[in-house]
């Protein structure tokens, strides 16, 4: 439609300049007359005249604005740039503003290499906060052919971007393979009630150790920081045997506990006794000893004795023999001349039977 078609043809004006002001000048009125239409009025404007380097310039900041954001980018805190050019590997960047080749030529991932990851084995946790178990991954055989039913967590990180990145097909699958088969391998090697008490930390020890020199022989660029044995139990199965068993090695652990304070207790008495004993056979040693001694020198005095007058000696050591043993025997005294029967005088008898008649007469 040409500019002064804009007008009614039934309109009595003459026809508006389409910059907006009639043609003999003055402002535009408004229509006039039945049956006219309504009046445009199109603002003014110029378009600038650009000259050649003008244009060159606008052509070459369109096209900056266009390119920049294929070549710069930036790495944030805690990842690590790893730039490749037509999918090679050239160079890795930390982190602040970089430069690159424009896409396609050269692109950059940016892995968070601070960023702990868990992965678990033998269960899962849902977004709703439940657990859900996954017994072929949890159910393990130990060294004495007993099950046991084991959840792992195993927390990791990388520790070389290019090699997380190129080395390792599915790290995460990576991780989970390596943890499931170093675990089976380390439970296999342990007893069941080793595994169940006393040596769950040697075995997160162990395989957080066995774990990473697997990693590190496939240049994972993955770091272990911690293994944590978060259930070890009995099958759900067995649980109520496991516990009879437990319940009995516990009275066993106690009883032994017991008999040994029983036996700190009595040794030391009984020490104390045998040492006792020891010192009374040794006085009575000395006291035997001395004795003999004693007796030895009276005998040999007596001997020297009886060698100046042997009868006198001979009759005094038979009185003072009588005289020890006479107290201690009964007594019988037989005249030496007699005929038929001999009277017999119990002196024992009527000395007591006299005793008795004079306590009774008191």
């Amino acid at each position: 439609m040409a500019w002064d078609d804009l007008h009614d043809p039934n309109n009595q004006e003459p026809p508006r300049n389409p910059r907006g002001n009639p043609p003999g000048g003055g402002s535009g009125g408004g229509g006039g007359g039945t049956g006219g239409g309504p009046q445009f009025e199109i603002p003014q404007f110029k378009v600038p005249k650009l000259k050649g380097s003008s244009v060159t310039f606008v052509i070459l900041f369109l096209l900056a604005l266009w390119i920049l954001p294929s070549v710069a980018y930036f790495v944030e805190q805690g990842e690590e740039g790893v730039v490749v050019r037509f999918g090679k590997y050239v160079r890795s960047a930390q982190p602040g503003p970089h430069l690159k080749l424009p896409s396609p030529i050269e692109h950059v991932y940016t892995p968070n290499v601070d960023r702990v990851r868990v992965t678990e084995i033998g269960f899962r946790k849902t977004r709703s906060g439940q657990i859900k178990d996954f017994p072929n991954e949890s159910l393990m055989l130990t060294g004495d052919q007993n099950i046991v039913d084991i959840d792992l967590v195993v927390q990791w990180k990388i520790n070389d971007a290019k090699n997380f990145l190129f080395n390792v097909h599915e790290p995460t699958k990576a991780v989970h393979n390596a943890a499931e088969t170093t675990l089976r391998g380390i439970i296999g090697q342990h007893i069941i009630d080793n595994v169940l008490t006393t040596g769950r930390t040697d075995i997160q020890i162990q395989l957080k150790k066995s774990m990473q020199d697997l990693l590190d022989t496939y240049n994972a660029g993955i770091e272990i920081t911690q293994t944590q044995l978060k259930d070890v139990d009995p099958p759900a199965q067995v649980v109520a045997a496991f516990n009879d068993v437990t319940s009995a090695k516990e009275d066993k652990e106690r009883m032994i506990h017991e008999a040994e304070g029983y036996r700190n207790a009595i040794i030391p008495e009984a020490r104390g006794k045998a040492a006792q004993v020891v010192r009374k056979a040794e006085a009575y040693n000395q006291e035997v000893i001395k004795k003999a001694e004693g007796d030895v020198s009276r005998f040999l005095q007596q001997y020297q004795e009886y060698k100046k007058a042997p009868e006198i000696t001979r009759k005094r050591i038979y009185l003072e023999t009588m005289e020890e043993v006479f107290p201690n025997v009964n007594k019988f005294v037989v005249p030496e001349k007699g005929g038929g029967v001999l009277p017999i005088l119990p002196l024992n008898n009527s000395l007591n039977d006299s005793l008795t008649g004079t306590q009774g007469r008191k």
